[in-house]
């Protein structure tokens, strides 16, 4: 399994911007995928997660009502969308999956792992 997140970059606060993930090297279907993020200098946070179906989503607390995810298993893609962006949301995101056997949605367990992509948000 493979996961390539790209829509990083640099954006004024209180602006947008939309990440992507694509699973490649197995049925994207089979699997729980969930965004992280990391900030310099802190631990990993959890920021969303989303059922194999799309019918289950949680997000972490500092991200609930600003930021969507979603998921088109026709494109083996998962997205985050990042509204009313914050300095404090300047972080390496990164895209994660673990097999699904239920239309849960848990944030831990994750098995696979991309390599992230930059988010800076600018005052």
């Amino acid at each position: 399994v493979q996961l390539q997140a790209s829509g990083g970059g640099l954006v004024q606060v209180g602006g947008s911007l939309r990440l992507s993930c694509v699973l490649s090297g197995s049925t994207f279907a089979d699997y729980i995928m969930g965004w992280f993020r990391q900030a310099p200098g802190q631990e990993r946070e959890f920021v969303a997660v989303i059922s194999w179906s799309g019918g289950t989503i949680r997000y972490g607390d500092s991200v609930k009502d600003r930021f969507v995810i979603s998921r088109d298993n026709t494109k083996s893609t998962v997205y985050l969308q990042m509204n009313s962006l914050n300095p404090e949301d300047t972080a390496v995101y990164y895209c994660a999956a673990r097999r699904a056997y239920s239309d849960y949605a848990p944030s831990i367990g994750m098995e696979h792992w991309g390599k992230g992509t930059l988010v800076t948000v600018s005052s």
